[in-house]
């Protein structure tokens, strides 16, 4: 894995793919600066009467749920469509599908216009997205959800729709079904910023540039928790947010293979 790691990762920094982001202005910024630093090209276009476009002309689509507006909602429509036309790869972050049964309906609509490669969401949203009765409060993951339980709706997720799930929280969780992988590299800190967890789907619609598959989703979660550890600091938020900047597009093969913690887990057992 840590082979196909180093090979998507240079991948994208040969290939300087275009990734259509239709996100949040809450984290549009950081999305953007994310997919850059790794050397790939972020176009953040939104207006439904130009999406079709651009996404006809990019690499990957990311699809994010966060701060939702009608316009936005068309523009995905629209651009869900056009990836599925073109065989795009396409990643759904599932952003507050948890707290809100009208992103939760959506996201469900969304799925039915086109199947995403990846579907990402923290422990509460996949769990949503699941047990259609499961709610939680605002868009941060329930603490008190368990892993193992996590691990067996991943999977039938992954089984149900033939995609990969990417449940991100204290330790990452990604499965096609038939794989399950558990990524436990990550800091406090990431939480203490806005706009990580959407930073970790531009990272990984990037990735899927490179390999449209369940190991971009692993790519971006072990560059997201090592660049994190990393970029550790004292000094506060604002002082973090730069070295997790910096360190995403300095961070080298023998850093991620010093740092990545990984373990496959045998599904039988779940």
């Amino acid at each position: 894995m840590l082979q196909n790691i180093h090979d998507i990762r240079n991948r994208v920094k040969e290939l300087h793919p275009l990734i259509h982001c239709i996100t949040n202005p809450i984290s549009i910024n950081q999305c953007a600066n994310a997919v850059l630093a790794i050397n790939a090209r972020p176009i953040m276009a939104e207006h439904p009467k130009e999406v079709k476009e651009i996404t006809d002309t990019s690499i990957a689509l990311m699809l994010n749920l966060g701060n939702i507006t009608d316009a936005r909602m068309a523009s995905m429509r629209i651009s869900a469509q056009a990836a599925k036309n073109r065989q795009i790869p396409i990643l759904l972050d599932a952003v507050g599908i948890a707290c809100s049964r009208m992103r939760r309906d959506y996201a469900c609509e969304l799925l039915k216009t086109a199947m995403p490669t990846v579907i990402k969401g923290n422990y509460s949203e996949i769990n949503a997205l699941y047990h259609e009765a499961y709610r939680s409060s605002g868009v941060d993951a329930d603490a008190a959800l368990d892993v193992q339980m996590l691990d067996r709706v991943a999977v039938r997720l992954a089984r149900a729709y033939h995609t990969v799930i990417l449940a991100s929280g204290k330790m990452d969780i990604v499965t096609d079904g038939t794989r399950l992988v558990h990524i436990k590299n990550g800091t406090p800190q990431l939480s203490g910023i806005t706009g990580t967890g959407c930073m970790l789907g531009a990272l990984a619609a990037s990735y899927l540039s490179a390999k449209p598959d369940m190991d971009a989703a692993i790519t971006a979660c072990a560059m997201m928790g090592i660049c994190g550890q990393l970029s550790e600091t004292s000094r506060g938020s604002g002082s973090f947010m730069v070295n997790l900047m910096d360190t995403l597009s300095a961070v080298t093969d023998a850093d991620m293979e010093q740092y990545l913690d990984m373990e496959e887990i045998e599904i039988e057992r779940l």
